[in-house]
């Protein structure tokens, strides 16, 4: 399976401790700085369907903003309830200070 890499944001875009919705390909994606890595995940809570990008980054973990659903950003599994289906993730690579995501 081939790689889809898309430029998705600038490195410096992506604040550390904390999330930013973007564009990329089409697809709306939430991406985080965390602990020195970008992770990305798709943008709605799989529980209630809210933008993760309003929700509160803990570490490796979203918290949703509607209903306190969270998810690990590096797995995308659900953390605590009411969420229970995992979110998708996508994989990330930073170069040249550019943000890229697979989206395949």
């Amino acid at each position: 399976m081939a790689n889809n890499w898309i430029d998705a944001a600038a490195e410096a875009d992506i604040p550390d401790d904390d999330v930013t919705a973007v564009v990329a390909g089409g697809v709306e994606l939430a991406l985080y700085g965390a602990e020195g890595g970008v992770y990305a995940t798709a943008i709605l809570c799989t529980h209630g369907a809210a933008k993760l990008c309003d929700g509160f980054l803990d570490g490796y973990e979203i918290e949703c903003p509607l209903h306190q659903g969270k998810f690990d950003i590096r797995n995308g599994l659900a953390t605590c309830e009411p969420a229970t289906d995992a979110v998708r993730t996508y994989p990330v690579k930073v170069e040249g200070g550019r943000v890229y995501v697979d989206l395949g």
